[in-house]
């Protein structure tokens, strides 16, 4: 098996809550840039997305946090697709630190939204292995 997809982070700052740690919801920015960076580097851009009529769709995210992360922390964010049946697919993400701690894990149900039909394509998995330039990055 090989290692997901992963990005380097360092906690900013102004990321930071009151307390000190990250804020909740920068870790849902975390994971979508993760998930922009997959989709780059295998070849796909909005733009690509835009002229193919598609893009894609978040319909559930669940958060777990693990360990608080500070100002000054060094992460890595993975982002692993996972594919089934049907119109949707999983999105497994981990925020580590780099000495290993798990600060949060994500998991996150996408689909592929036709832009003119508002609605999902019935195989997303198709379509991104059509407009991956490297479609392994997906698992495809």
């Amino acid at each position: 098996m090989t290692e997901p997809f992963s990005v380097p982070v360092t906690v900013r700052g102004y990321e930071t809550d009151v307390q000190g740690h990250l804020n909740q919801s920068v870790y849902l920015n975390y994971a979508e840039h993760a998930r922009w960076s997959l989709l780059a580097a295998a070849g796909i851009s909005q733009a690509g997305l835009i002229g193919a009529g598609v893009g894609p769709v978040a319909l559930e995210t669940t958060i777990r946090y693990r360990r608080e992360l500070l100002a000054g922390d060094e992460v890595e964010v993975t982002c692993d697709f996972v594919w089934g049946e049907g119109k949707t697919f999983r999105i497994e993400q981990t925020i580590r630190r780099t000495d290993g701690t798990v600060a949060a894990e994500i998991t996150a149900v996408g689909g592929l939204m036709d832009l003119d039909k508002r609605k999902l394509v019935a195989d997303p998995r198709e379509h991104f292995k059509q407009l991956a330039v490297d479609p392994e990055l997906f698992g495809l």
